[in-house]
């Protein structure tokens, strides 16, 4: 017996939810609570010094130096086309590993870490619809947690690895 092209695609959408089940980081960016996966994360520090670098986008703020390798760092809130804010001491760099032909970490600023969620399939719903033209590979879903609503993301999506290959280029070339 043949199953139907929506069991199909129920089927597909169960298994990309329960993918998404499982323990998030929770930080804010303006007031919003954003989650990434905690087994992205490889450290989260507070914010230190940054060497810009000329020629890169303007949510890349530079490079760190973390314990003798050199990582790109992104501002969330200028790569999501929020207003630029001066740094506090809630303020923390989050390094990430990202997918990708070679696995590269990069640094991503956030306004501040809140919490460890462990999150449920009953607790993710899928990101909604928001018109014609507008894409939304970088979100996972939504979670619905204690009343509020948290933005999962795909930090793959979010900050891709070409950037970073880009970001290390240009420092390569300066290099020489």
């Amino acid at each position: 017996m043949k199953a139907s092209a929506g069991n199909v695609l129920e089927d597909t959408r169960k298994a990309e939810t329960e993918v998404r089940a499982g323990k998030y980081l929770t930080f804010l960016l303006a007031r919003e609570e954003y989650a990434i996966q905690v087994l992205k994360v490889r450290e989260i520090m507070g914010i230190q010094h940054i060497t810009t670098v000329p020629q890169t986008p303007p949510d890349v703020k530079g490079v760190i130096n973390l314990r003798g390798k050199v990582i790109a760092v992104t501002d969330l809130r200028l790569k999501f086309g929020l207003p630029e804010t001066g740094y506090t001491q809630r303020t923390c760099i989050i390094v990430v590993q990202l997918q990708g032909e070679s696995a590269s970490q990069v640094g991503i600023i956030v306004d501040e870490v809140c919490e460890v969620l462990n999150l449920v399939q009953a607790d993710i719903q899928d990101t909604p619809d928001f018109g014609r033209g507008v894409s939304t590979p970088y979100l996972l879903g939504m979670a619905k947690v204690k009343g509020k609503v948290k933005i999962l993301l795909d930090i793959d999506h979010v900050v891709s690895a070409q950037e970073i290959h880009g970001i290390e280029a240009i420092l390569n070339h300066q290099a020489e």
